[in-house]
């Protein structure tokens, strides 16, 4: 019977990293909840970033053995308006990818998810993607790394630029290219209003908000190409109801996909201090309950 992986995004604290806790506080509290992978921002959580020094990657390491702790995903940038008088080039892109590659690799990580500038608001990327990312295939490759775009809310799994990804991945072959699905896609109900936002706000230009209500069933489509999943929620109560995503049918669709991977916590709801930790742990008894539950009911069957 399959089982998943569970991890932590360190996006989860933001606000707290730097105010209320430290990075290390913040491993530990990914250890606390149980889970074994960490994902982290590039140039948030990584000092001198694309830089570290020898002392702070010795640090990293030691901290990690200690909490036994996994690195996954290495979130990174390739911001094709660098300059304000030109796009970057598919070389600059390409340059940018590999010395991220290189970085992961030196940390320990099993994937990137690079995110290009985008030209639309359903999150199009910038062409050169295509080109830069086969420009380094090679590479991560060699450093046996899988470079994965993030399927993000406006986009759903049905859109073009989902399946020019998959095209991609079909025409190359390559194993070291997938999609990072975020389970912000999945979200049915509408999010509060952030502060400053408005209703004209929202209609205008962040309808998305409201719920783009991808069916899960959509995954199927998708899934042999899919090695990590972000598990991307706003708000569960002490009752570990999920007031947004859909977990009770995500869940057992996973299971019956026979996906293994990680998922990977990534809170994005209220910063008020201390608040994404007591969150992180109520997703992760969450998702737990409900993968027991989906093998409890599969025993007999089994039996």
């Amino acid at each position: 019977m399959s089982s998943f992986k569970y991890g932590v995004s360190l996006y989860s604290y933001t606000d707290d990293i730097g105010t209320v806790m430290d990075l290390d506080e913040a491993l530990e509290h990914v250890a606390d909840t149980g889970a074994t992978g960490i994902e982290i921002l590039s140039e948030s959580h990584i000092p001198a970033y694309p830089m570290p020094s020898t002392a702070w990657i010795d640090r990293w390491f030691a901290r990690i053995e200690t909490l036994r702790l996994v690195p996954t995903n290495m979130a990174t940038w390739v911001d094709t308006r660098l300059t304000l008088t030109r796009d970057m080039s598919e070389q600059e892109g390409a340059a940018q990818l590999a010395q991220d590659l290189k970085l992961a690799h030196r940390l320990g990580f099993r994937f990137i998810r690079p995110k290009f500038g985008v030209v639309d608001g359903e999150l199009t990327p910038h062409p050169i993607w295509r080109g830069a990312v086969e420009r380094v295939l090679d590479l991560a490759h060699d450093l046996n790394l899988i470079i994965m775009p993030e399927i993000h809310a406006p986009t759903p799994i049905r859109h073009p630029v989902t399946e020019a990804y998959v095209d991609f991945i079909q025409k190359t072959g390559t194993r070291n290219f997938g999609l990072l699905i975020d389970t912000g896609i999945f979200q049915d109900r509408p999010l509060p209003y952030w502060p400053g936002e408005t209703p004209e706000i929202r209609k205008a230009a962040l309808s998305f908000l409201d719920g783009i209500a991808v069916p899960v069933e959509h995954l199927a489509e998708v899934i042999d190409y899919v090695p990590f999943i972000q598990a991307k929620f706003h708000h569960i109560d002490e009752h570990l109801h999920d007031h947004h995503i859909p977990w009770e049918r995500i869940v057992p669709m996973l299971k019956r996909l026979n996906y293994t991977g990680y998922l990977s916590s990534e809170y994005e709801g209220a910063r008020d201090p201390w608040v994404a930790i007591e969150q992180v742990r109520r997703q992760h008894c969450l998702l737990r309950r409900l993968e027991s539950a989906y093998d409890a009911a599969q025993e007999p069957l089994h039996a």
